[in-house]
């Protein structure tokens, strides 16, 4: 039973109930939510969940003794920019930016305020933070991918369509500002398969169809779509298009082929999201920042979804099916 307390005044009676703080102490504590998404997006809506549910089990109840402050920005680098500034205004206790371009936002805004990052590519090869185990400054968190994955979304790619000899790897370097990173690892993988591959920097999402349109025009032609929250929030006109020209893809978070992609190989976002709000819980309690090291995943995913693959013509391997985390039928 939560205990209640009452405020009075001198010579008065007790005038309104007060829930009495949890351990945490008296005072509200207020976390900032920068995200580098879209409010409407159904599947980083259970990101945060995610993020409140660990908060939860941890103690922390919102309107209680915390006060989650989200700011929906999207991929837009302005509004990240406007959106980190208006939470620092609010003085949070910690800011938690989701994705590269939120994190740099967030780094922008304040040199102060404990940082805890979550999904972002390279930090330190960035220059975000100066290290894993000793991050430095204000910030550290939780990465989304070790760039040598890349290598097996090109086996990926020829396991389930083996007539495939070229692949358009395309990107976004303002959203995906570590993607470069990857194409090594691509092109070491695709040699030795035979398979040549083009890289292809989109930087606006009504040059999404147009760009695939012209990988299509090869035949046995794939597709590797590398992170970045542009990609993500305009995930579904992608997937139209690539369905459309009968492309085989590979994605790098589960939530494309949830939304009917064909494969994707990564790491689970929604568990990045439930890792920080350990490390939110530390900071509130005393933790300072530079002792908690930024850390890299430690599972990376397979999700195959058989009924785009049925649909693109692909034959879904039995030993692709059996390696998968998760079928989606």
């Amino acid at each position: 039973m939560r205990r209640r307390e009452f405020i009075t005044f001198l010579g008065g009676t007790a005038i309104w109930p007060v829930v009495a703080r949890a351990q945490q102490g008296d005072r509200l504590r207020r976390v900032g939510v920068l995200l580098a998404f879209l409010e409407s997006d159904a599947q980083v809506q259970t990101w945060t969940q995610a993020l409140e549910t660990s908060l939860q089990e941890l103690g922390w109840n919102s309107g209680r003794n915390i006060q989650l402050e989200y700011r929906w920005a999207g991929p837009n680098p302005d509004r990240l920019r406007a959106a980190a500034e208006e939470l620092v205004r609010l003085s949070p206790d910690i800011l938690v930016p989701v994705a590269t371009p939120a994190l740099i936002a967030a780094q922008h805004a304040t040199g102060s305020i404990p940082i805890v990052f979550t999904n972002v590519g390279d930090p330190v090869g960035q220059g975000l933070i100066a290290s894993f185990a000793r991050p430095g400054g204000n910030t550290t968190g939780f990465a989304v991918f070790d760039f040598s994955m890349a290598g097996k979304w090109v086996q990926i790619i020829r396991e389930i369509a083996p007539s495939v000899t070229k692949i358009g790897v395309i990107y976004n370097p303002e959203t995906g500002p570590y993607s470069a990173s990857f194409l090594p690892f691509v092109e070491t993988a695709s040699g030795p398969l035979g398979v040549k591959t083009i890289s292809i920097a989109i930087h606006k999402s009504d040059l999404i169809k147009q760009t695939l349109e012209t990988i299509a025009e090869a035949p046995n032609t794939g597709v590797i779509v590398l992170p970045s929250s542009m990609f993500s929030t305009y995930r579904d006109v992608i997937i139209a298009n690539v369905a459309r020209l009968r492309l085989p893809a590979v994605y790098p978070y589960s939530f494309f082929v949830q939304s009917g992609g064909l494969l994707s190989y990564g790491a689970d976002a929604r568990d990045s999201l439930r890792q920080a709000g350990g490390y939110v819980d530390r900071i509130l309690r005393g933790a300072k920042v530079s002792d908690l090291p930024a850390q890299l995943p430690t599972k990376y995913e397979l999700t195959v979804n058989v009924k785009t693959a049925k649909a693109l013509g692909p034959t879904v391997l039995p030993t692709l099916l059996d390696r998968a985390d998760e079928v989606i039928e």
